[in-house]
């Protein structure tokens, strides 16, 4: 699996930096450049896999593929300002505000965003009605029903009088973390016109899985391995899946989420095995 994510990693990296070649010069084209840099392409590697279990070719999910992590740069930034999480790191360098402004982290996030859908009108996806598909799914997957709404969820949290409690935590990150997950995923039966069950079922265990080793991460993790800085969420007396499961019943938790994971994907047989590892990355990653 980890030569396909190096492949993917850098097929993405170079198609970034090809849709941003054109932009006019100066802070925006620099910021927007500076918030793709680095990350584990976890999202982009569902695509291209999913993409694969279906027969489509690399060509045509690159694309979906750039999109999804443009917009995944975007929410980062956005993420990162002073009014949202306040962070003063990412990826191990200066987050883009810190960077640069927060204006032009603003206006950076933005055109992300801007870019992220424009990529899903490239030809080489297929024809326009599933382009269409794609964007509405994209659409509803990133805004005020999914990664948005949880973001929201998770700002209200932090004045909440009562912290959240397990279900109320595991709405907010199917939706901040998992959203976009589940649109990845569920990209190659999207554009083969068939059935995303399996695949949604599947990224809806991974999300978690991987949301619930974030949590572990911020409380055992090493700043410097992981590029952020660590426990803001104890910090804020903020409620996490550590804190109300304890750290063996969040790692218990997480295993059985990958388990669940590997099982929805049988119906696809050995064609998934880099899926299937990667929901066991997850949750063994230290990053």
């Amino acid at each position: 699996m980890q030569d396909r994510l190096d492949e993917v990693k850098a097929q993405v990296q170079a198609a970034l930096q090809e849709a941003m070649a054109g932009l006019p010069p100066g802070e925006l084209a620099d910021a927007m450049r500076y918030a793709c840099i680095g990350g584990k392409r976890i999202r982009a590697f569902l695509v291209m896999e999913s993409a694969r279990l279906f027969g489509i070719a690399d060509e045509a999910a690159l694309p979906v593929a750039t999109a999804v992590e443009a917009l995944h740069a975007y929410s980062l930034v956005h993420d990162d300002l002073p009014a949202m999480d306040n962070d003063d790191l990412r990826r191990g360098l200066p987050t883009c505000h810190v960077q640069w402004s927060e204006a032009t982290a603003i206006l950076a996030g933005d055109a992300l965003q801007s870019l992220a859908f424009g990529l899903l009108t490239d030809a080489r996806i297929g024809p326009a009605e599933t382009r269409l598909a794609l964007i509405d799914a994209f659409a509803g997957a990133v805004g005020a029903r999914g990664m948005v709404w949880g973001q929201a969820q998770d700002i209200a949290a932090e004045t909440a009088i009562e912290p959240l409690d397990l279900a109320a935590i595991k709405r907010m990150q199917q939706a901040k973390t998992g959203a976009l997950i589940r649109f990845a995923a569920s990209v190659g039966a999207l554009m083969a016109g068939e059935d995303a069950g399996p695949l949604t079922e599947y990224a809806r265990h991974l999300g978690l899985a991987f949301q619930i080793q974030d949590d572990i991460l911020d409380l055992t993790g090493d700043e410097a391995e992981i590029g952020k800085r660590l426990n803001k969420d104890g910090t804020a007396n903020k409620a996490t899946f550590v804190s109300l499961l304890g750290l063996d019943g969040a790692r218990d938790k997480a295993r059985k989420l990958v388990r669940n994971a590997e099982s929805a994907l049988d119906p696809y047989g050995e064609a998934a095995e880099n899926l299937r590892r990667l929901a066991r990355f997850v949750i063994e990653r230290d990053a």
